[in-house]
């Protein structure tokens, strides 16, 4: 592990996170279009986006193991939960969706060093 506590690259594991963002970013996709009316199951699509989500949080902590002490961890676990609400809650599916679009930009984009910084330190200098 380097000091960031983020694990050396293993190029097999690289890959298949790509691949994995590929088919979650597919089943995002997949969702907004089943929501706006394609013959797609908006249920099967929600669990599509739960399950690859899922599975891509497992990669990303299995790489940086400190990852839920961060913002961005945070938002990552928030996230699901809204996603899983896309998989309970039919009515509120296509509110979800955006929260869900645009609480991602966000932390996708924020300066890194909010998105690397300790939750558990908010407001405290780093050192």
């Amino acid at each position: 592990m380097n000091p960031t506590g983020q694990r050396r690259g293993n190029p097999w594991l690289r890959w298949l996170n790509v691949f994995v963002r590929s088919v979650h970013l597919a089943a995002v996709i997949g969702l907004g279009a089943a929501l706006l009316g394609a013959p797609l199951s908006p249920l099967r699509s929600s669990l599509s986006v739960l399950v690859s989500g899922m599975t891509l949080l497992a990669l990303d902590l299995w790489g940086k193991p400190r990852l839920l002490l961060e913002w961005s961890g945070a938002a990552l676990v928030l996230k699901l939960l809204a996603v899983a609400g896309l998989v309970l809650f039919a009515e509120f599916r296509p509110f979800l969706f955006w929260v869900v679009v645009v609480w991602s930009a966000v932390f996708a984009h924020a300066p890194a060093s909010f998105r690397h910084g300790s939750w558990r330190r908010h407001g405290v200098e780093k050192q």
